[in-house]
């Protein structure tokens, strides 16, 4: 590792290690066809769901995601993992883990990979508990899932749970 840039990891404590003073964190969940961004205080208390952004090319995502990393002080990304449910790792798996080390080596900022298994059916729920319609639930699921995966992250570090 030759800065903080370099890293992604799975593990919470490398993670953890390369912010030791903390700091605002966005978290993502890479779909398909979207983005779903959230973003969590510099304290890593709460996260916060924000935009969802139409997937294109890597270079106009990155320019996307730049403008909420410079405008929100972003000093680390959360990146979901899709692990399958027995914890293998497929296609998806690996092109999250592309994805991510594009990201790390364009914001030079470290990276968590976080196992992202059942954030999109909680943040479902979640919503569905706010008697969200049907229509804003789809135009939303992603960003709340993010939201899920950034929670689960900055719950373990503030914790010293990793």
């Amino acid at each position: 590792m030759d800065g903080p840039g370099r890293l992604v990891t799975d593990s919470a404590l490398d993670f953890g290690d390369a912010l030791p003073d903390g700091g605002a964190l966005l978290g993502l969940d890479l779909g398909t066809k979207t983005i779903g961004v959230a973003t969590c205080d510099a304290g890593w208390r709460f996260a916060t769901a924000g935009k969802t952004i139409p997937r294109s090319k890597f270079t106009k995502d990155c320019g996307k995601l730049r403008e909420l990393v410079t405008e929100r002080g972003i000093k680390g990304l959360v990146i979901g993992l899709p692990r399958n449910m027995d914890g293998t790792e497929g296609p998806r798996a690996q092109a999250s883990r592309a994805y991510a080390r594009n990201l790390a080596q364009a914001f030079d900022l470290p990276v968590l990979l976080w196992d992202e298994r059942w954030s999109t059916s909680s943040a479902e729920s979640a919503m569905i508990g706010q008697d969200m319609s049907r229509a804003k639930r789809a135009e939303k699921i992603d960003s709340h899932a993010a939201a899920v995966i950034l929670q689960g992250a900055i719950d373990t570090l503030a914790g010293g749970g990793f």
